[in-house]
């Protein structure tokens, strides 16, 4: 959800297929984020291991049909798209932080089936159709469905991310053909970015542990939205 956005405002939006090899760049980043990120979280105790197994193969399944999705969808679209659900979500996100929603520690938790096929199914097809990383859906629903603690959600969602998102830029990159776009220059945008990336999520997990995380998730929505307002063109 942050790539996604940069490279549009860095590289330009034309022509429309270039969101596809732009969302190939970003999917295969996401998996060398996930993976570090991932390791941080269980090393806290915050990967809630019976959650992953049944979550993981829904959400598998999930983001190949988000992915095989998205390439029957003109680029511009997607890209359109993406900006209308970056909206949604940094306004959720401070509508959460005014109403100041309190951490769901100590409180019964609700991973009942269902609502962990509802939270696996919709991360996995928004990740594929969009691009983006499923945590940024997932996060929230593992908080008010399942009512797990937030950092809890976070590193569940990391445990989780590593492989889903593999699976998601490898069929991504596979299908780039159908864009007359290069495997080549994806896997080129996604070396160049991948050693920050790799970098800002070992730090990123770290500060999860430590920060008051409404300030953070403050600052990052507020960027968000700058940067899909720019995408959108209305800014």
């Amino acid at each position: 959800m942050v790539m996604l956005p940069g490279l549009s405002l860095v590289f330009g939006t034309s022509p429309a297929s270039t969101h596809h090899l732009y969302m190939a760049a970003a999917m295969a980043v996401n998996m060398a984020v996930a993976i570090p990120a991932a390791r941080k979280h269980r090393q806290a105790g915050a990967v809630r291991s019976d959650i992953v197994r049944r979550v993981l193969p829904v959400m598998a399944l999930a983001i190949v049909a988000g992915v095989l999705l998205s390439n029957l969808i003109d680029g511009s679209y997607l890209r359109l798209g993406l900006a209308a659900f970056i909206f949604l979500y940094t306004l959720g996100t401070f509508i959460a932080l005014a109403l100041r929603k309190p951490d769901h520690s100590g409180t019964r938790e609700r991973t009942s089936t269902p609502n962990l096929l509802a939270i696996a199914i919709i991360a996995g097809l928004l990740g594929g159709l969009l691009g983006i990383g499923g945590g940024v859906v997932m996060v929230p629903a593992l908080q008010l469905l399942c009512r797990l603690p937030l950092r809890q959600a976070i590193g569940t969602s990391a445990g989780i991310m590593w492989l889903t998102a593999l699976i998601g830029a490898t069929l991504k990159l596979a299908t780039l053909h159908t864009h007359d776009q290069s495997i080549a220059n994806a896997l080129l945008l996604a070396l160049l970015m991948a050693p920050g990336a790799i970098i800002g999520a070992r730090i990123g997990a770290s500060l999860a542990h430590s920060l008051p995380l409404p300030i953070v998730r403050a600052i990052i929505a507020t960027i968000l939205t700058i940067a899909a307002a720019r995408m959108a063109g209305l800014w």
